[in-house]
């Protein structure tokens, strides 16, 4: 487990960032934080780590999947409208999980039987206006040493 304090946007967005370099294809980045706590901006810097620019990632609150052909390939979910576990099977949530893609979940808790055991989960808590406090757990930490420690 890593904690990351941050102030401001930018270095929100630098802490997915450098999360970011070093996803590999299959992984899942669960993301849990109140309304407001930089949820978005930290998928801008995984993003932007794939090669993604920061203006062409939004919240995907209406569309609730938005997919970038990028290598690996990026789907950034955004479960916030999902009200019914009911809902996930019908927009295929499992099918981004695995295989090929990168899956970054944002509001992850209302998807927590369909996520896969392993995982990296990354909770943002909201300090002050600018201020966030960023926990980064992975769920299999032999495995993860792909994944760097820290921002450089």
């Amino acid at each position: 487990m890593k904690k990351y304090r941050t102030l401001g946007p930018d270095e929100t967005m630098m802490v997915g960032e450098v999360l970011g370099r070093s996803l590999r294809a299959g992984d899942v980045v669960c993301l849990y934080g109140e309304l407001g706590s930089g949820k978005t901006v930290f998928v801008k810097g995984v993003a932007r780590a794939l090669g993604i620019a920061e203006r062409d990632i939004t919240s995907a609150s209406f569309t609730i999947i938005a997919e970038y052909r990028t290598s690996p390939p990026l789907a950034h979910i955004d479960l916030y409208r999902i009200e019914k576990a009911e809902e996930l099977t019908g927009i295929g949530l499992r099918d981004y999980m695995g295989g090929d893609t990168v899956a970054v979940i944002e509001w992850a808790e209302r998807a927590a039987d369909e996520l896969p055991e392993t995982r990296i989960d990354v909770y943002l808590e909201r300090i002050s206006e600018n201020e966030r406090e960023i926990t980064i757990e992975r769920s299999d930490e032999k495995d993860r040493h792909h994944i760097e420690e820290r921002p450089s």
